[in-house]
C-alpha cells in the first residue's frame, strides 16, 4: 500500500519536483561525503608533506656501504661500536626518503625515532636497527588509515605489541609503509597516499597489501619491515618485489593492537611476519619477536621461542612440490622456477617428492570466501561510507554492494561460462551463525585432511609455485584467482615464505604469448596481458610446513636461497 502511494505521488508534475528534491538532496549528501573524504586526503599528503629528513654530519661515513650491509653484520657493527645507532638511522632515512620519490611508498615519518635512539637497550638482538612498518601497525600519536577517510586524524593511543618488543629489542621504528585501500588487494594504492610502484619498473605494482613495505626494502630503503598477511600480503609483495618474507602460523606472532577493517573473523587467519633482502634477516627478526617480553605483553602468544637447532640443521630434507595447483596457470617464468629449484634440491641431497592438497577449487572457493565473507562484506562495507572507493577495489565493492538474491541470480546464470565467478558469488552471501560454525567445522575438517596426506608421504617441508612477475598497475583487481598459491595457507593456517629464486627471460617472455590459463574467463586472460613486457623482473618460489614449524620452513628457506641465489650469502 505504501508503495502504491508512493509511486502515484511520484507519478505527476508535483511528484517530478519531490523526485528532484530527493536526487538533489542524495547528490547533496553525496557531496558532503566525498568533501570530507577530500579534506582527509589533503590532510593526509599534507601531514606526509612535513616529514624532516637529516643527514648525519659526518663526511666519512660511506653511506653505500653501510646501505650494503646484511642486517646481520649492520647489527654486529652496531653493538661492536663501529657503527653508531644515529649514523645508520640517518643514512636509513635519507635513502628512504629517495626510494619514496620514486615509489611512493612511505606514508609518515615516526617522528619519535631519534627519542628512541637514546632509549634503545644496547642488548638488544636489533639494537640500532631502523625498521620499516606497515601502516596497520598502530603507534602511539600517529594515524593507522588503512588508506581509508574515517581513520584520518586519529591517531594511536599505545603503540601495538610487536612494535613495543620491536623497542624492548633496540630495533628503532622510523616509517610507517602504504598500504591498498582496506588493506584487501594485492595491489598498493589508496585515495589519502596514492599509488605505490614497483621499484623495478614503475608500470608494475609492487604488490599488496604490504605493498610499500615490499617496495622501500627491495629499493634499500629499509634493512627489515613488518607485514600483514591474510591471503599473500606479505608474499606478494616479496615476490613482486624481489625480497624474502615469511608469513607465520596465525597466533606465533602477537596481532594486539593491529587496525584492520574487520574484527571477529578467524576462519581464516592473518598472521604477522617479517620482510627483508634475505632470509637470515628474517630468522634473526624472529628470533628477536619471540621472546620473553612478548609472551608477557601478549598471554594469549604460545611461549614458544625461536628453536635455533631446527633452524641451523643440516639434515637432508624431504620436500614436497607441485608445478602447477591446476587452478592459475603458473606463467613460464613460475614453472621453471619450481623446476629450477627443484633441481637443486635434488643436487644437493634432498628428496623431492609429487605432492599437491586435495580439493584446492573448495578450499578457495568455499571455505576461503565464505571465512571472509561471511557476513557478506556488510561490516567491511562499512568503512567506505562517504569515501572514495579506490579503482583497485571497485570491482570487490561494488560485488559486495549487489544485493544478496541478485548475487544468487547472477551466480547461476553465469556458472555455465564462469563457475570460478560463480562459485566466488556464492560464497560471498550471509550465513547464519550455525552456518558459519558449520563453515568452520569444514576448515578444520580440510586441514586435517591436508595433514594426513602430508604424514602418509613423511613430508617436512613443501616446495611450490608463487604468483610472478609482478602484474601491471591496477590489474589486480580483475585476477581475483591468482590468490590461490597463498589464499590455500591462509586457509590451512601453515607457515610459508618467498624466496626469489631467479628473473623472467626472453624465452619466458615469448611463451607469455601462448598462455591461455585453465579456464579462459577474465581473471586469466587479465593475467596474460598484465604479465607482459617483464624480462628482468624477479620471480619467486613459495615454502611451506606445518603449523607451528616457522623455523623448519625458514630453514628450507635458507636452502633455497643458497642454491638459487649464492651471492646472498655471507663471505
Amino acid at each position: 500500500m505504501v508503495q502504491h502511494e508512493l509511486w502515484a505521488a511520484l507519478s505527476g508534475a508535483s511528484g517530478a519536483a519531490l523526485a528532484c528534491c530527493f536526487v538533489a538532496a542524495a547528490v547533496a549528501l553525496r557531496w558532503s561525503g566525498r568533501r570530507t573524504a577530500r579534506g582527509a586526503v589533503a590532510r593526509a599528503r599534507q601531514s606526509r608533506g612535513l616529514i624532516r629528513l637529516c643527514s648525519p654530519q659526518n663526511p666519512d661515513l660511506d653511506s653505500e656501504a653501510l646501505l650494503a650491509l646484511p642486517l646481520p653484520q649492520l647489527v654486529q657493527k652496531l653493538h661492536q661500536g663501529e657503527l653508531s645507532p644515529e649514523a645508520v638511522l640517518f643514512t636509513y632515512l635519507g635513502k628512504a626518503w629517495e626510494v619514496n620519490k620514486g615509489t611512493n611508498c612511505v606514508t609518515s615519518y615516526l617522528a619519535d625515532c631519534e627519542t628512541q635512539l637514546s632509549q634503545a637497550p644496547r642488548q638488544g638482538l636489533l639494537y640500532g636497527v631502523p625498521v620499516s612498518l606497515k601502516e596497520c601497525f598502530t603507534y602511539k600519536d600517529q594515524d593507522s588509515t588503512l588508506g581509508l577517510s574515517l581513520n584520518e586524524g586519529v591517531p594511536a593511543e599505545c603503540d601495538s605489541v610487536v612494535v613495543r618488543v620491536l623497542k624492548l629489542q633496540g630495533a628503532v621504528p622510523f616509517v610507517h609503509t602504504n598500504v591498498p585501500q582496506s588493506m584487501l588487494s594485492y595491489d598498493c594504492s589508496n585515495p589519502l597516499f596514492g599509488q605505490t610502484l614497483n621499484p623495478w619498473k614503475s608500470s608494475k605494482s609492487p604488490g599488496g597489501s604490504s605493498g610499500g613495505e615490499g617496495a622501500l626494502i627491495a629499493a634499500g630503503g629499509s634493512p627489515l619491515g613488518l607485514g600483514t598477511d591474510i591471503g599473500g600480503s606479505i608474499r606478494f609483495p616479496s615476490s613482486f618485489c624481489g625480497i624474502c618474507g615469511l608469513k607465520p602460523t596465525g597466533n606465533r606472532l602477537s596481532k594486539s593492537g593491529l587496525k584492520g577493517c574487520v574484527y571477529g573473523q578467524e576462519a581464516v587467519r592473518l598472521s604477522v611476519g617479517p620482510m627483508a633482502r634475505d632470509v637470515e634477516s628474517l630468522a634473526l627478526c624472529l628470533r628477536a619477536l619471540l621472546c620473553e617480553d612478548m609472551f608477557r605483553l601478549d598471554p594469549t602468544v604460545p611461549p614458544l621461542p625461536f628453536r635455533e637447532e631446527v633452524y641451523t640443521s643440516s639434515r637432508p630434507l624431504r620436500v614436497g612440490y607441485y608445478e602447477t595447483d591446476n587452478y592459475t596457470m603458473p606463467t613460464p617464468a613460475m614453472r621453471r622456477a619450481v623446476l629450477e629449484t627443484r633441481q637443486s634440491l635434488e643436487a644437493a641431497g634432498h628428496t623431492l617428492v609429487p605432492f599437491l592438497p586435495s580439493n584446492i577449487p573448495y578450499a578457495l572457493e568455499t571455505l576461503s570466501t565464505g571465512g571472509l565473507f561471511s557476513d557478506g562484506g556488510q561490516t567491511y562495507l562499512q568503512n567506505f561510507k562517504g569515501d572514495f572507493v579506490d579503482p583497485c577495489l571497485e570491482d570487490l565493492v561494488f560485488t559486495l554492494k549487489v544485493p544478496n538474491w541478485l548475487k544468487g541470480l547472477l551466480a547461476f546464470l553465469v556458472k555455465p561460462l564462469l563457475p570460478r565467478l560463480s562459485a566466488f558469488l556464492s560464497s560471498m552471501k550471509p550465513r547464519s551463525a550455525g552456518k558459519l560454525w558449520e563453515l568452520q567445522h569444514e576448515i578444520e575438517g580440510y586441514r586435517n585432511t591436508v595433514i594426513a596426506q602430508w604424514k602418509a608421504l613423511d613430508l617436512d617441508v613443501l616446495l611450490t609455485p608463487m604468483l610472478g612477475p609482478a602484474l601491471d598497475l591496477n590489474a589486480a583487481r580483475r585476477a581475483t584467482g591468482a590468490v590461490s598459491y597463498t589464499l590455500l595457507y591462509n586457509c590451512l593456517d601453515f607457515p610459508a615464505g618467498v624466496v626469489p629464486v631467479t628473473t623472467v627471460t626472453a624465452e619466458d617472455e615469448a611463451q607469455m604469448e601462448h598462455y591461455r590459463g585453465y579456464f579462459g574467463d577474465i581473471w586469466d586472460k587479465t593475467l596474460q596481458k598484465a604479465m607482459k613486457k617483464s624480462v628482468g623482473l624477479p620471480v619467486a618460489v613459495q615454502c611451506v610446513a606445518l603449523p607451528w614449524q616457522e623455523e623448519l620452513c625458514l630453514r628450507f628457506m635458507r636452502e633455497v636461497e643458497r642454491l638459487m641465489t649464492p651471492e646472498k650469502q655471507p663471505s
